[in-house]
């Protein structure tokens, strides 16, 4: 296997953090909606559960792959091997993949509030949505 260089990792940190930025504000957004509803069944728990997991997942991944660009970026005042940046590389990419399926997990369960028909479209939806984006990241 060819390893991959410094400049690739780099463009892949800036995107991971990108997406993970948007897709935590949105979960935070979520957080901030269900904090002043009135709600407090069982589902809305869950569904609290599952956005305030994939804040934090996007927030773990956003804060390890910052340390990833900032190593594989020119100038940095370091020595760096791969190696150097492999546990961030890897808890980044394990944290986004998480943080997609509580985001996923969150959609799923949001139709669920309305109706039984709806939830159970939002959770097909989910599980297809989940089905494709594993099939793009393989």
């Amino acid at each position: 296997m060819e390893e991959m260089s410094f400049e690739y990792w780099n463009k892949l940190a800036d995107q991971i953090i990108v997406i993970s930025s948007l897709l935590g504000g949105f979960s935070i957004a979520v957080i901030a909606n269900l904090l002043v509803s009135n709600a407090n069944t069982r589902l809305a728990k869950n569904i609290m559960k599952s956005a305030v997991l994939a804040a934090s997942f996007f927030l773990v991944s956003v804060f390890a792959m910052t340390k990833v660009l900032m190593m594989t970026t020119n100038g940095f005042p370091l020595e760096v091997t791969e190696g150097d940046f492999k546990i961030s590389s890897l808890v980044g990419g394990i944290a986004i993949i998480l943080g997609i399926m509580s985001l996923l997990t969150l959609i799923a369960l949001s139709g669920w509030t309305k109706s039984k028909q709806m939830g159970k479209f939002t959770t097909v939806v989910g599980i297809l949505t989940f089905i494709l984006i594993v099939l793009m990241l393989t």
